[in-house]
């Protein structure tokens, strides 16, 4: 019989119970007795579930209180220098993600093309050394409830390393770590491990490529050191780089994506490279919700089944980046709920197509491609749209003429203060807006209040002297999901939560049909907040890259013209916020980056049609709008042309966690337009000291001209809280006023 195996769950739970856990030790309300307790009765639970699936090899050490790039660090012993005066405990696990009082946090960055972030390793010239047995305990405290069926899982040295921070020698860095991973194997294999997934997703990537004889050596070195080890070559979100040279390396099994690497793995296949090996075949997308085709996937099944010597069905990558169950989603119309798989349905779909692959017959398995037939055949999917021939791509002028007439218009001073968009939604803000949704308050009501929040938070900014205000997006759940809304073509739902950080949860919407402006999105709040004060308000929205990146997109059409569609219906908010006054107008493309593909020979064409959508939404403006953007943490190296060609005005981008590494590549190149590099960093609760916040605008300032430079926190203030928010943005308008001083501005 064919096997099913998971590479992940989510973390989160069903009613987020995970994230609300965290939290609660975050805050004092519980001890840490109470925290291990109580993530042990999840981690079990996700367990049972699994098993209860029919999973056969269920992943165990994908659970975390943070970050699975985090656990191995501090397992590993690789600690920045600044916190090696603290014990490893938890408190410094968190410290190390959260920053404290005394120490700013690692650096954040996106787990390769997803909006999941990992802590980034800190390597020092101390010398890795086991410091607990982590993967061990887990797993012998999963044996005791689904058996042999637990499968642990570890992020492999190679792609470890490879994603850290001061490593001055690779392959000496993958050297110090062999001893500890064949220590860590030889102890499973001990305890019982069948087989242990080792995720080596760096080679998928153009980088992998460089690292191909390092593999051989490590998965040599596991192969004499440890032989009774089957280990699985996990790899997921693209094609392996060089099939051919990896298929030789002495592992078990490999584990290929055959959603998103599906052309090339499937050559690799088809040409024979892995008729003798075992494959993890990751024929579900573990990344989107959509559910399978299972004709089609069950006819790639059958030909990878020819081709190998023995086959085991299991999602695209771990099921962390999706909901984990469409059960609670009752408001949704039957034709996309029956077309939907979350986590859990994802289990029963390679459970289906296995049994289906071994001949099982199973009316779920007809059911399921009857709904699947019946969500392509739906009317949602096909609206007339603007014709894209009749929409300006390009700003009537260049910047050097736009800037001066937006100055004319704006009056800023040297280095103007502004900040990204959201404030603290507080514990009134959310009970509020859920008593309005409950019916327990009236849409009166509920504005009113509304309202309220935003003129308090209007006498706030102009207290501190923020030179360009924002409403506060009180109104906002998430920046994505608030327009999807509102949108034609979009649906939310109720638990759709997936991870992004630490305890941070999205709840992205869903693009099931064509996308259309069909009401006013924005244009009461901002209109309201300019009305309050003299100062210039920002209108607030986002872009149609990263509210593609950030939804679950639909695949039934090209993603170039689902950028435009959505290009096309932010073009039209524009237009009614610039008919209503709006002199400043930020169309935030957080997610650009993000959305970049792991190949370089795929780059050009998705940054290319990334471009002509932000154009279709930001061109039609006037020269007197000053169009702004925002972008998360990114290897802006990679994308710098890309960013020039958006042509906006200002844009603003997260830095300060780099620790100036992001920096760096506004400083090695010529950067015409208006920028912000964040100066201090708001996922932690951490206040900057007025020195850090001066330093960073001067480090900017060596490279940039003053007159081009925007001071701004790093991103969004949504999840801080307000006492630390005005105290942080405090310090930022001193240090700018103090920076403006020393220029000699007044």
């Amino acid at each position: 019989m064919t096997r099913v195996s998971n590479l992940g769950y989510p973390r989160l739970g069903e009613q987020r119970e995970w994230k609300h856990l965290i939290e609660s030790y975050w805050a004092d309300k519980i001890s840490k007795e109470e925290l291990e307790k109580e993530a042990r009765a999840l981690r079990l639970s996700f367990l049972q579930k699994q098993a209860d699936a029919g999973v056969d090899l269920i992943p165990v050490g994908d659970f975390s209180l943070y970050d699975h790039i985090l656990d191995l660090s501090v397992q590993f012993g690789i600690i920045p220098k600044r916190f090696s005066d603290q014990d490893i405990d938890l408190d410094l696990y968190f410290a190390l993600a959260r920053g404290n009082k005394e120490n700013v946090a690692s650096s954040m960055k996106k787990w390769f093309n997803t909006n999941y972030h990992y802590i980034v390793p800190e390597w020092t010239k101390k010398r890795p050394q086991l410091t607990n047995s982590r993967l061990l305990d887990l797993y012998k405290e999963a044996r005791q409830v689904v058996g042999d069926r637990a499968k642990p899982v570890i992020t492999g040295p190679i792609t470890f390393v490879a994603l850290s921070s001061g490593v001055t020698d690779f392959t000496a860095a993958v050297k110090s770590l062999l001893p500890l991973y064949k220590q860590v194997f030889t102890e499973l294999v001990e305890a019982g491990a069948t087989y242990i997934q080792v995720d080596e997703p760096i080679f998928v990537t153009d980088e992998g490529a460089d690292y191909l004889e390092a593999a051989k050596a490590v998965y040599g070195y596991f192969a004499k050191q440890v032989p009774e080890a089957k280990l699985i070559f996990q790899t997921y979100f693209e094609a392996l780089i060089d099939a051919e040279e990896l298929s030789d390396i002495p592992v078990a099994a490999f584990g290929l994506d055959f959603v998103h690497g599906l052309e090339e793995n499937l050559q690799a296949i088809q040409a024979g490279l892995f008729k003798d090996k075992e494959v993890f075949a990751g024929v579900v997308d573990g990344r989107n919700v959509w559910a399978s085709d299972f004709k089609e996937t069950s006819k790639l099944l059958e030909v990878l089944a020819e081709n190998t010597a023995s086959l085991v069905v299991q999602p695209s990558c771990s099921l962390l980046h999706v909901p984990v169950t469409t059960k609670n989603e009752t408001d949704l119309d039957p034709v996309l709920k029956n077309g939907l798989a979350f986590a859990d349905e994802k289990l029963e779909e390679i459970k289906l197509l296995a049994e289906h692959l071994d001949g099982v017959a199973n009316l779920r398995y007809d059911e399921h491609v009857a709904a699947y037939d019946a969500l392509q055949a739906a009317d949602f999917r096909n609206v007339e749209l603007e014709d894209l021939s009749q929409v300006r791509t390009a700003r009537k002028s260049t910047y050097d003429i736009r800037q001066k007439v937006q100055q004319e218009r704006l009056q800023l001073p040297l280095l103007p203060t502004t900040t990204i968009g959201s404030f603290p939604q507080s514990p009134e803000v959310r009970r509020t807006r859920l008593a309005w949704k409950r019916g327990d308050i009236t849409d009166k009501e509920y504005k009113d209040f509304i309202r309220s929040e935003i003129a308090r938070w209007v006498t706030i900014q102009e207290d501190l002297d923020i030179d360009v205000l924002v409403h506060g997006e009180f109104e906002r759940v998430d920046m994505v999901e608030f327009f999807g809304q509102k949108l034609a073509g979009f649906t939310t739902t109720k638990l759709g939560w997936v991870q992004s950080y630490g305890s941070r949860a999205v709840k992205p919407p869903i693009i099931y049909g064509d996308v259309k402006h069909i009401q006013p999105l924005t244009v009461d709040e901002t209109v309201y907040t300019q009305s309050l004060t003299d100062r210039p308000v920002k209108g607030m929205l986002t872009g149609p890259i990263t509210i593609t990146n950030w939804s679950f997109e639909r695949t039934d059409i090209k993603r170039s013209d689902l950028f435009n569609q959505i290009g096309l219906a932010i073009k039209d908010e524009i237009k009614l916020l610039e008919d209503a006054g709006i002199a400043i107008i930020q169309v935030d493309e957080a997610a650009l980056r993000e959305g970049l593909p792991l190949r370089k020979g795929k780059q050009k064409a998705y940054l290319d049609d990334a471009v002509s959508a932000f154009h279709i939404a930001t061109s039609s403006v006037k020269d007197e709008t000053q169009i702004h953007t925002h972008m998360c943490y990114s290897k802006f190296d990679e994308i710098i042309d890309a960013i020039r060609q958006l042509d906006a005005d200002v844009i603003s981008i997260e830095t300060s966690r780099s620790h100036g590494d992001i920096i760096e590549s506004f400083e090695t190149t010529v950067y015409p337009l208006g920028i912000g590099l964040g100066v201090y960093d708001i996922h932690s609760p951490r206040v900057p000291t007025e020195e850090e916040v001066v330093a960073n605008i001067e480090r900017s300032l060596k490279q940039l001209s003053a007159k081009q430079f925007w001071v701004n926190p790093d991103c969004g203030l949504k999840t801080r809280r307000e006492p630390e928010t005005i105290a942080a943005l405090e310090v930022l308008v001193s240090a700018t006023k103090k920076v403006r001083h020393k220029l000699g501005y007044e």
